[in-house]
């Protein structure tokens, strides 16, 4: 290895996370202050906790909340049309069987 390029390895660099979890690894740093750590996250643990980044779980959550009470109103008229249009086809249908019918009568 070259001399005065590589930075300074440390062997028992200490790994602290927001738990209060602690262990010693090798590393670059002296000291590493992590999140998440395989006692705390919930890949492992198993628990759904929601990490959350400037209340962006609690706008996503008030948005469900109101999409679940209101319906969109684009989807509806589509539904309502849709309805309509099968309406319409029954009723024609309808028609040209009746007047099928009197005409093989006639």
């Amino acid at each position: 290895m070259k001399k005065g390029i590589h930075p300074q390895y440390y062997p028992q660099a200490t790994v602290i996370c927001t738990c209060g979890n602690t262990w010693t690894t090798g590393s670059t740093k002296p000291v590493l202050r992590i999140e998440l750590c395989p006692k705390c996250h919930p890949f492992f643990t198993g628990e759904q906790r929601i990490v959350d980044t400037a209340g962006q779980v609690e706008r996503f959550m008030r948005r469900l909340e109101k999409a679940q009470v209101q319906p969109r109103k684009k989807k509806e008229e589509r539904r309502r049309k849709r309805l309509e249009r099968r309406a319409l086809l029954v009723e024609e249908e309808a028609a040209e069987t009746a007047s099928e019918e009197s005409a093989s009568e006639a």
